[in-house]
């Protein structure tokens, strides 16, 4: 055979590969990109891809225990009331949640310590202890109470934060964002307030006294 012959059928049969390869590549490359099954992956020197967690997945509600300080009602002062509530890693929105417990009112049948409608509009705390705890106004509509009322009204909420979280120091209360002198007429508000446990409600109550025995009858004559 000619060496001009043998150049001849060497490019025939090139052209003839090159045109299986092209008539064949779509299939080839379908099956290269075919992912392979998961138990491949892992039986196959792979492994298979970790599950991931579904994006809309809640966390649980964690919980606290905090004291929350509520009126006697049956006699002068404050009684704590135990309380488990939501947790927060933000220091002002957890005290945000404490009163708006106390708004809710007592579990166990204590007065309530804000007046009916009071909603917590906000509350922050300044880098030196001081909880500035915003209220709306019908925290201030009671007037007229006495000042054992408004002493219990204020100090609950002085005493629940400053009890159970020792980075408050002090608290103000504002009504919608502004200072006030006073609720009703009573307790000094144009200044932060330290806790005061003096107003905790005596353990129990005075027991009505016992009547005087009646001396003995003289005995009748022998």
């Amino acid at each position: 055979m000619s060496p001009r012959r043998a150049n001849f059928l060497v490019a025939v049969s090139l052209v003839m590969l090159l045109g299986a390869v092209s008539l064949t590549a779509p299939r080839w490359s379908q099956w290269l990109r075919k992912p392979l099954p998961a138990s491949d992956l892992r039986d196959g020197g792979g492994e298979a891809a970790p599950s991931r967690a579904p994006e809309n997945a809640k966390e649980p509600d964690r919980k606290i225990s905090v004291k929350l300080f509520f009126p006697a009602g049956d006699r002068p002062g404050l009684v704590i009331e135990d309380r488990a509530v939501s947790f927060s890693n933000d220091l002002s929105q957890q005290l945000k949640v404490v009163v708006q417990e106390l708004a809710r009112g007592s579990q166990i049948g204590l007065a309530p310590s804000l007046p009916p409608g009071t909603r917590v509009l906000e509350v922050f705390v300044t880098a030196r202890g001081v909880a500035y705890v915003d209220l709306s106004k019908e925290a201030a509509t009671a007037t007229g109470r006495g000042s054992d009322d408004e002493l219990s009204t204020v100090y609950s909420v002085v005493n629940s934060l400053t009890s159970n979280f020792p980075a408050v120091k002090r608290v103000q209360i504002v009504i919608e964002d502004r200072q006030v002198s006073t609720l009703a007429g009573h307790v000094d508000l144009t200044r932060p307030l330290a806790p005061d446990l003096t107003y905790l409600a005596s353990a129990t109550l005075t027991p009505a006294a016992s009547p005087e025995p009646s001396a003995p009858s003289p005995a009748p004559p022998s």
